[in-house]
């Protein structure tokens, strides 16, 4: 909103013409999430806690993990709110709101916060940790993704291929199953920063680090210089996509500080869907879908974790893992939360830093 404002006012103080610059307003919705984050915080957890939205910690059949996590019954959760609200106010503030990108990445944020806040409500009135059914929830997410995927091949010029990491001219084209490949990625990656977000500050924590990564490539696939000079796909436009993806970050940053052990909030699956799923639309729409298996290294190992235990026990009849998702498993081995949690971080780092290097070796 504000570019319309003072951009066109530059000829009257060349101070203004910050404004075209994405860099600039990148910085400034950073900025301003974690300011909206850490301002609006307590009010939002003092709500919820007027509200009784409080964590439900399940005792039946998980009894060891009950005894390290029964300190936390009754925290507020749906701390999400929070996150939508300042990656929301931020992103409407600093960047393009007609752009065709930010409209699709905002609206489907959004639905996907619905989605998950459902799921939250449904957890809290019946005090129980089954939420939304999971079929009415995959419904959600797949309707979502057959939307960006029409999206995509109707309202833009992104090709319905696969471009490959470490590879200069290899290119696969998904013809029909484009739109299968889209929603294959929507789901698993909000699912993905669903299953991690077990631990205090864990899968904000890796959602900062994967935004962080996603911002400095969607600048670089929206400025041809920079796109033709390290082969890859040139969108015109999706560099404002930078400006989203560093107000996560902010926003992210602004809700570790309540977040961080011991948490005093919980963002529930109003956060978690709808932070993973915007990194999935992010990825999509720059053509790095296939770089997410490395931004978001944690996330994939926590989902993989989950699957590998369940066709581990039903091949078996034994656990792979002390419990799924991995996070708890290395709990059980009496590792403390906040070192786990911390050394989820470096690892997300180093795969992020792979991921950049990626640009220079194709």
């Amino acid at each position: 909103m504000l570019y319309y404002i003072f951009y066109p006012l530059r000829d009257l103080w060349f101070g203004f013409n910050v404004f075209r610059y994405i860099t600039f307003r990148a910085a400034m919705a950073g900025v301003t999430a974690f300011v909206v984050s850490v301002i609006f915080g307590p009010l939002v957890i003092r709500w919820l806690k007027r509200l009784n939205f409080g964590q439900h910690i399940r005792k039946e059949h998980v009894e060891s993990l009950y005894d390290l996590h029964k300190h936390k019954q009754g925290t507020p959760t749906m701390g999400g709110i929070l996150i939508i609200l300042a990656i929301v106010s931020a992103t409407f503030l600093w960047a393009d709101i007609l752009n065709k990108y930010i409209i699709l990445i905002m609206g489907s944020f959004l639905f996907l916060g619905a989605v998950g806040f459902a799921d939250d409500y449904i957890k809290i009135s019946r005090k129980r940790n089954l939420g939304l059914k999971a079929k009415p929830k995959l419904m959600g997410q797949i309707m979502l993704g057959v939307v960006v995927a029409l999206f995509v091949i109707f309202f833009t010029d992104i090709p319905q291929s696969l471009y490959v990491p470490f590879s200069k001219n290899f290119v696969l084209n998904l013809g029909l199953f484009y739109i299968l490949f889209v929603i294959l990625v929507l789901v698993s990656s909000s699912n993905a920063v669903n299953l991690t977000d077990g631990l205090d500050g864990l899968a904000i924590g890796c959602t900062i680090i994967a935004a962080l990564t996603y911002a400095v490539l969607s600048y670089i696939a929206g400025n041809f210089v920079m796109s033709d000079y390290l082969n890859i796909f040139f969108l015109q436009g999706s560099g404002e996509l930078t400006v989203f993806c560093a107000a996560m970050v902010g926003a992210g940053l602004g809700f570790l500080w309540f977040n961080s052990y011991p948490a005093n909030v919980f963002m529930g699956d109003t956060g978690s869907l709808a932070l993973g799923g915007a990194i999935g639309i992010v990825a999509v729409l720059i053509k790095k879908e296939l770089l997410l298996f490395l931004v978001g290294g944690v996330f994939v190992m926590e989902a993989l974790s989950v699957v590998l235990q369940v066709i581990w026990f039903k091949s078996t009849g034994r656990r792979l893992f002390l419990m799924a998702p991995i996070h708890h498993h290395f709990q059980l081995l009496g590792w403390p939360e906040s070192k786990i949690t911390i050394r989820f971080w470096i690892v997300a780092i180093i795969m992020a830093l792979v991921s950049l290097a990626t640009l220079k070796l194709q």
